[in-house]
């Protein structure tokens, strides 16, 4: 198996992820390559394999790499937009390193700063009628972000797809992303898993113990996959 230069990639599945490992054991630069030819060159909207593969070589001890890798993509492969004037920097640069646990403080802390901003209301969590506060724009680029750098596992719109798939059934949501322990909710933070080992849609946690009522206006306000 090959990887296609122009090809999408939602998730990254083990088969796909055994290429990536073998490759930068062998060919970084070409690797590097693959990316810079994908969004610098082909103008392509980065997917989580684009994530996967700088994540990847972030980590490399071969300099003239590393060294190029943050000429093209100082920040991060994601082009961060906001009408809101928030600075996402921060928020990506921990997902690239996969400290989920802090990440998910952060963008909880920015969907109510989009609310204030909107409302000048101070919150620290959201109910269902501030849903219609937050810019779709803003709301795309957080879910965006969770995606690409967990492989296509996490997101608001990946759990939104699971709920679906689930008959919008809340409880089967809950276990499938593994929420609920013995029919009952998991304590935060110590029982939920930080790492891309959860299972899918298991980040980030979104009012996890606030109700299924504003999850599912953010669900209908989510239109994109």
């Amino acid at each position: 198996m090959k990887l296609t230069i122009g090809k999408n990639f939602t998730t990254i599945n083990q088969s796909t992820e055994k290429i990536i490992n073998i490759t930068y054991e062998k060919e970084q630069d070409s690797l590097l390559e693959f990316i810079i030819k994908r969004i610098i060159v082909n103008k392509k909207i980065a997917d989580p394999l684009d994530g996967f593969i700088y994540q990847k070589l972030l980590k490399t001890d071969q300099q003239n790499i590393r060294k190029r890798l943050l000429e093209y993509f100082p920040n991060g492969i994601v082009t961060l937009k906001s009408c809101s004037d928030i600075n996402y920097k921060p928020l990506q640069k921990l997902l690239i390193n996969e400290n989920f646990k802090e990440a998910d403080k952060l963008t909880n802390q920015h969907l109510c700063e989009l609310v204030r901003s909107n409302t000048t209301i101070e919150k620290k969590w959201l109910y269902f009628t501030d849903i219609q506060f937050l810019p779709t724009e803003d709301l795309f680029t957080l879910d965006f972000l969770w995606k690409i750098y967990s492989r296509g596992k996490f997101g608001f719109s990946v759990q939104k797809q699971i709920w679906i798939k689930s008959n919008k059934n809340w409880d089967i949501l809950w276990k499938k992303i593994s929420w609920t322990s013995n029919g009952s909710m998991k304590r935060y933070p110590q029982e939920f898993q930080w790492t891309t080992k959860a299972p899918e849609g298991h980040l980030p946690l979104f009012n996890q113990l606030r109700g299924t009522q504003t999850l599912s206006y953010l669900f209908k306000y989510i239109t994109w996959e």
